[in-house]
């Protein structure tokens, strides 16, 4: 399985695997493909942490980091405006008292006094961990590539990232942003079809692949992403020209993975149809769990979810409190489509070597159809 990129990053297996568990990460790397950290909830100093431990455990194999940078917010620019204390000011009370009463009626309590709050959500302090965060990446030897989302990177990340030798990539949901982000010197785009989970854009899978490969393939590496977690669903990815797979979802209930049993439960219960496409976690379209709480955002008369990183400070508090009440119904996750397919927990390993099989199965047959 050696495409063009397997070749430039040095892996043995086109599949890209992204997570926010530093195990999975080094797992799949060790395994012979390619894991990504997902950096957003990591301050610089934390981040340096993270990735110190991935480089003692992935025996020397390469990985990536994806940093969330986006390019538009509220409080872009940084200054007071950009301040926690200015965004949760510019919160509406409706909005508050919105979640709130919501929480209240489901049982689920304030977190106690003596219990810090964390609040971490996409594009909040950015401007202060954005760069903290690529300058940190960039000093760790094993990481080759550095991929954003929500928008392009900021042309300076592009070029110091290409001074080390590293290799960009930007999730892209339409034909004209992976132009753009080609256009910036963007060198992977993932061409990330609806069904995925996390941020996406409305053209699935199918249809989007062969656009971008057919619009940028000749200036970058492309990779399919979307609704893939088996090796059939790989080969139809390289089928439509991708040079390899990006995937998130079926990461979520491996066993090394850091995920909250209720969650883990939901995931492996969910039918692919069990997603939904809403802006209550974000403030953009992310495809994630059903719940009550994405629910309750769609009820006559709610309020409209706020811009990033507003709502995401309204949901970071609450999804805490969510899962310390062990709210089933409530507790969710950026989840694609994918997950009708999910129904164990097992080695991310296993994951691993299983896609390849399946693969090598699927081209087989594929093969045998073509006449002599």
């Amino acid at each position: 399985m050696r495409t063009p990129i397997c070749e430039k990053l040095g892996i043995e297996i086109p599949l890209f695997a992204f997570s926010h568990c530093r195990d999975v990460v080094a797992e799949v790397s060790k395994a012979g493909g390619f894991g990504v950290l997902g950096a957003l909830a990591f301050s610089p100093e934390q981040l340096e942490i993270e990735l110190d431990w991935i480089d003692e455990h992935c025996g020397g194999k390469p990985y990536g980091v994806d940093i969330v940078m986006p390019a538009t917010y509220v409080g872009k620019g940084g200054g007071d405006e950009g301040k926690l204390e200015n965004l949760v000011n510019l919160i509406p009370e409706e909005t508050k008292e919105f979640v709130e009463s919501h929480l209240t009626a489901a049982g689920v309590a304030p977190m106690p006094a003596d219990v810090q709050t964390t609040i971490k959500a996409p594009s909040l302090n950015v401007d202060v961990e954005g760069p903290g965060q690529v300058s940190e990446s960039l000093r760790h030897p094993l990481v080759k590539m550095l991929v954003n989302a929500l928008g392009p990177a900021p042309k300076e990340v592009i070029d110091q990232a290409h001074e080390h030798g590293i290799l960009v990539g930007a999730l892209c949901g339409a034909r004209a942003h992976a132009e753009r982000q080609v256009n910036l010197g963007v060198d992977v785009v993932i061409a990330q079809g609806t069904e995925a989970g996390g941020h996406c854009g409305e053209v699935s899978t199918m249809v989007l692949v062969p656009e971008i490969v057919d619009a940028v393939g000749d200036r970058a590496h492309v990779l399919a992403a979307g609704g893939i977690g088996c090796g059939r669903q790989m080969a139809a990815g390289l089928a439509l020209g991708a040079e390899g797979v990006w995937t998130g979802t079926i990461w979520l209930t491996v066993n090394e993975a850091e995920t909250d049993p209720e969650v883990i439960d939901n995931i492996l219960a969910a039918s692919s149809r069990d997603t939904v496409r809403s802006k209550a976690m974000t403030g953009k379209p992310a495809r994630q769990l059903r719940t009550k709480w994405t629910e309750m955002w769609e009820e006559p008369g709610a309020p409209a979810p706020l811009p990033m990183p507003l709502q995401g400070i309204v949901f970071a508090p609450a999804a805490q409190r969510i899962a310390r009440a062990r709210k089933k119904d409530w507790h969710g996750s950026p989840a694609g489509q994918i997950v009708g397919r999910i129904d164990r927990v097992r080695p991310a390993k296993d994951v691993v070597f299983e896609m390849v099989e399946e693969w090598v199965e699927a081209t087989e047959r594929l093969n045998h159809l073509i006449a002599d």
